[in-house]
């Protein structure tokens, strides 16, 4: 159970770092018989189903696999904007997207033409205007000029959130900025992205919240913490999850097995395996009935019901039944 919610907070802070510059389309990505499509928010085809695979829209475009099984881009009427070029690619952030030929990465822009030619093993969304990549042993990222910077002091590096990258120093976790200057020495068992001006951190498999100059806020006293959203963060203490406000005070007392982040007012939460909404005051809006639930984007979340991809509103009401 706890690998699952940590994966489950992990995937959530990693959607929410790539998707700061991202544009609002009001499209969703749904599969029917096998293929997938895109609908607008009140259920109605916008694009219809056609494709093997389908991501969301980002920037104005989104990267689907054809039936050729081919990674292409389209826009939000559905044409092709870049055609098959590439082995696989990613998302558009900032601008442009890490593509992959050859087995190496680069990154193109909206024209599909190369802007930082493919020579990474690895690479991730751009962020804040950096992006992670890794060439062979060494991990660093690269600007949009292409220019990289290599520190082989720095074990491991993560996505840049408010201005600070998460850096492990033999075994210490801390901070630098964006041109590599440590801002938090590292002295932490673990730590996570920053949100909302705070980030969590773990000493002796305690966890807690410190401040942009290392302040600690909150101290080390849960199992584990999520991130803060909409000025809560999940927490979990002996076994149950609850959320506790910026002063570190418990606001919903641990009652579920897992707990993502407040989006749009509402936090997906579980008990029993089945999954429902909360709003802050923790009182059930919509009731404990789905396998699977994710955030609230632009008044939708989507659901799982037996493997089953479906969205509904904030009434719990289905805009799309769970199809596959």
């Amino acid at each position: 159970m706890k690998r699952h919610i940590y994966f489950l907070l992990s995937i959530s802070l990693l959607f929410i770092l790539c998707s700061k510059s991202k544009n609002s389309s009001g499209l969703y990505v749904v599969l029917q018989n096998g293929r997938y499509g895109y609908i607008n928010k009140t259920g109605k085809y916008v694009i219809n189903p056609q494709y093997n695979s389908a991501e969301p829209f980002s920037e104005g475009l989104a990267r689907v696999t054809d039936i050729d099984y081919n990674d292409i881009y389209i826009n939000e009427k559905g044409e092709i904007v870049i055609k098959p070029n590439l082995t696989l690619g990613e998302s558009f952030s900032e601008g442009l997207a890490a593509a992959k030929i050859d087995d190496k990465w680069g990154y193109i822009n909206k024209k599909g033409e190369y802007v930082i030619e493919p020579q990474f093993d690895n690479a991730k969304p751009f962020t804040e205007g950096i992006a992670f990549v890794r060439k062979g042993d060494k991990r660093g990222y690269v600007d949009k000029d292409g220019r990289t910077v290599f520190d082989p002091m720095i074990d491991w590096y993560s996505f840049i959130s408010e201005g600070l990258i998460q850096v492990k120093i033999y075994g210490k976790c801390g901070y630098i900025d964006k041109n590599g200057k440590t801002v938090i020495n590292a002295q932490f068992d673990r730590a996570e992205p920053f949100f909302e001006g705070l980030a969590a951190i773990s000493i002796d498999k305690k966890w807690g919240f410190i401040d942009k100059k290392g302040k600690m806020v909150i101290n080390p006293q849960f199992d584990y913490a999520g991130y803060f959203s909409e000025d809560l963060a999940s927490v979990e203490i002996s076994g149950k999850w609850g959320y506790i406000n910026k002063k570190g005070k418990l606001v919903i007392s641990p009652q579920f097995d897992e707990a993502l982040a407040f989006s749009e007012g509402l936090a997906a939460v579980c008990v029993n395996d089945k999954w429902g909404y909360i709003n802050k005051r923790g009182e059930n809006v919509i009731n404990l009935q789905f396998d699977k639930a994710f955030d609230f984007r632009e008044g939708l979340a989507e659901v799982k019901d037996n493997n089953k991809r479906g969205y509904i509103d904030k009434t719990g009401s289905y805009i799309w039944v769970p199809t596959n």
